[in-house]
């Protein structure tokens, strides 16, 4: 909880000279992104090895990592393209001693192998599925935090990708979904 508390100020001191989240979501943060986070860690129990696409302001990855702190095969990656969210994520992985590397590039270029990809807030599922491509293609499943169109997302993907998938409603807010992803292909065109 300390970590947590810790990352929060840190987010907050930030946020007001980089726009990492939204300010109205502020007083919320604990249930509109910790808790959020969080809940991931339920839809893959034991996994030790994660990916944050678009890591941004640490959600997912930073939650995940102060999680899984306690755990030492645990390590999160925490992959980004705008340096200055990078300086950030790495000022918390530091100040917090997490067993977190910050990548700074594109998703699709750093791809690690790991057990779970994860992202939110980073793009339509068409597109993200083609950034967690080579992740899912080395066996990880993908948990996606999406929101109220996330049925829709899913349909419009399924025809440029081939995939396997569950949607989950979100306990943070019932509108929001859990996307899980399996193996991926390209949709064959003639």
């Amino acid at each position: 909880m300390g970590d947590l508390e810790r990352f929060i100020t840190r987010l907050t001191e930030a946020n007001a000279v980089m726009n990492l989240i939204g300010p109205d979501t502020l007083p919320d943060v604990w249930n509109r992104h910790i808790w959020d986070s969080a809940q991931l860690l339920e839809h893959a129990p034991g996994a030790q090895t994660w990916a944050d696409l678009g890591a941004g302001a640490g959600f997912p990855g930073i939650v995940l990592a102060i999680m899984l702190k306690t755990q030492p095969k645990s390590h999160v990656w925490l992959i980004d393209s705008l340096g200055k969210r990078c300086r950030f994520l790495q000022e918390v992985v530091d100040g917090l001693s997490l067993r977190a590397t910050v990548l700074n590039g594109r998703a699709e270029d750093n791809a690690v192998t790991v057990e779970v990809v994860t992202a939110r807030a980073v793009a339509p599922m068409e597109k993200l599925l083609g950034y967690a491509q080579p992740y899912l293609q080395r066996g990880a499943t993908g948990l996606f935090l999406k929101g109220e169109k996330a049925e829709g997302e899913v349909a419009e993907a399924r025809k440029v990708w081939q995939f396997k998938s569950n949607l989950s409603i979100s306990r943070s807010d019932p509108r929001g979904r859990i996307v899980s992803v399996r193996g991926i292909s390209r949709v064959k065109s003639w």
